[in-house]
């Protein structure tokens, strides 16, 4: 019986000196698929950034392991979030108990600022002219409805002072010149290798095909809205981003 006894003293050592268990070599491997992967969207350690963030109890698509698998592997149709099928399954795997283990123990963080007063703050602007949140709104800009829960509070307020820098992935700003008639300006709605459509800043919508165009300029990166930087008083910033953030949709 002694090669138990040594056995169990070789294992008691290697706990002592901190040796890690399959399960944090797991993790360990999925924080690295998770950094080369995910974290340009989610942010280092799920903090969030383009993409929501991680660090949170409850993940919104997924209840569970197996559901966060699929949904890396499959993606999230209509939003910013690609398929990584091309990964395979054992770094999909890693990279969702990583990401699991981010809300273990975790609790929603809630920005500073008193929300009631940010929507207030939204109106003012005059927001609701190119937001839609909760069906209120004019849909030239992005969808707010639930852009809390896709969106961290540090991206919320970059995308306030500095549009431009933070422009969701698929808004293109285009102008159109037809053959016989002037140029039209609008966010990019849809297009193919025949046609393209667009909505300008009054919500009225257009559909070209393309051999009845001169010209289509598309302005990558750029953003109708104006920066917010200085016209906002700290405390204004503050709330707006509190409302923003508070807004999740349907839970």
């Amino acid at each position: 019986m002694q090669w138990k006894w040594l056995i169990g003293l070789f294992a008691a050592a290697a706990l002592a000196f901190g040796q890690p268990t399959p399960a944090a070599e797991g993790i360990a491997a999925g924080k690295r698929v998770y950094d080369s992967q995910c974290a340009l969207c989610h942010g280092i350690g799920g903090t969030g950034g383009r993409g929501p963030a991680l660090t949170v109890p409850k993940l919104r698509h997924a209840q569970d392991s197996a559901e966060l698998i699929k949904l890396i592997i499959n993606g999230i149709d209509g939003s910013g979030m690609p398929a990584f099928w091309f990964l395979g399954e054992g770094p999909v795997s890693k990279a969702a108990a990583y990401v699991m283990s981010l809300g273990a123990g975790s609790q929603t963080a809630t920005p500073p600022g008193n929300a009631e007063h940010g929507k207030a703050v939204y109106v003012a602007n005059g927001c609701v002219g190119c937001h839609v949140a909760g069906g209120v709104g004019s849909a030239y800009g992005p969808e707010l409805t639930d852009i809390g829960a896709r969106r961290s509070a540090a991206f919320l307020r970059e995308s306030i002072v500095d549009p431009a820098a933070a422009v969701p992935e698929g808004f293109v700003m285009v102008r159109v010149t037809p053959r016989n008639g002037g140029v039209i300006s609008g966010v990019r709605l849809n297009e193919d290798s025949f046609t393209i459509q667009l909505r300008d800043a009054a919500g009225k919508f257009y559909s070209f095909r393309k051999q009845d165009l001169a010209d289509i300029k598309k302005d990558f990166g750029k953003s109708p809205m104006p920066a917010y930087r200085g016209k906002l008083s700290d405390s204004d910033l503050d709330d707006l981003v509190a409302w923003l953030a508070s807004l999740r949709g349907k839970q």
